[in-house]
């Protein structure tokens, strides 16, 4: 009997020991990011630094709220260091979803075995998009455990928000590579595409925190539609849909075009 999604159950198979190394280095960074925040808001030692800095240094790092609990969580973790880790995992598995094997040769060996391209590239970006989530659980679960300990005081439905956000961020990078890889089979285009438009939504929602007329930026920036809103704060806000929606058009049409090109052997 043929197993029940065997190309998504291979997938985490084979990646399982990175996705554990992943999950570790989440881990670290909670619980070495977190439990700081009651010595260093209580001190005033974070007021005072944020004083020293450059007004516009300060909204460019999203530091603005910082000394507030959520404002914390979401400055050091969920929109820096968590988003930069978990983006290097997204961009690299959705690189090896469809354009490493093509280039090395793999894909077609795959594919030779009676699997339609269509379903490879469906089981492979579900197990992309799995883990995915599930290091986004883990960060849930570990700001959970912290939340009362590390005195921040973040809602649940700012958490539950603000996660989803980060999910649907991280998403997008993996999706981009994974769709670009899909039309082009090259590697290094899906490697670009999925760093590319990463670093584009940051640098974006960057300059538009500069000054009040260049604003409008934000519109144009995934990391905006996540975090300009404050989820963490506010709940469900902004334009965390539009994320989802840009990811989803992305995979449709690297999709179709993968089912039609010819594959590289």
């Amino acid at each position: 009997m043929t197993r029940v999604l065997p190309l998504f159950r291979r997938n985490l198979a084979d990646t399982w020991r990175g996705l554990a190394g992943w999950t570790a280095g989440i881990l670290a960074a909670l619980f070495l990011y977190l439990p700081l925040y009651p010595s260093i808001a209580g001190n005033g030692q974070m007021q005072d630094i944020l004083e020293s800095l450059p007004p516009e240094l300060v909204q460019t790092l999203g530091y603005d709220d910082i000394t507030s609990g959520p404002g914390y969580a979401q400055a050091t973790f969920f929109g820096l260091i968590g988003f930069v880790l978990v983006t290097i995992a997204a961009v690299g598995w959705g690189t090896g979803a469809i354009a490493n094997d093509e280039e090395n040769g793999q894909l077609e060996l795959t594919l030779a075995h009676g699997v339609t391209r269509g379903r490879l590239y469906a089981e492979r970006t579900a197990a992309v998009l799995v883990k995915l989530l599930w290091l986004t659980l883990v960060a849930v679960a570990v700001v959970l455990v912290l939340n009362e300990p590390a005195e921040l005081e973040i809602p649940l439905d700012g958490l539950l928000a603000t996660a989803t956000a980060f999910f649907g961020l991280v998403s997008l990078g993996a999706v981009a590579a994974i769709a670009v890889g899909g039309m082009t089979g090259r590697r290094s285009w899906a490697l670009g595409a999925g760093a590319g438009i990463a670093v584009y939504g940051y640098a974006v929602n960057a300059l538009g925190n500069q000054n009040e007329d260049l604003a409008w930026l934000h519109d144009w920036s995934p990391y905006s539609w996540a975090y300009a809103e404050d989820p963490i704060s506010e709940g469900w806000v902004g334009l965390i849909w539009l994320i989802f929606a840009v990811a989803a058009a992305l995979l449709v049409i690297g999709w179709l075009v993968f089912r039609r090109r010819d594959v590289a052997v």
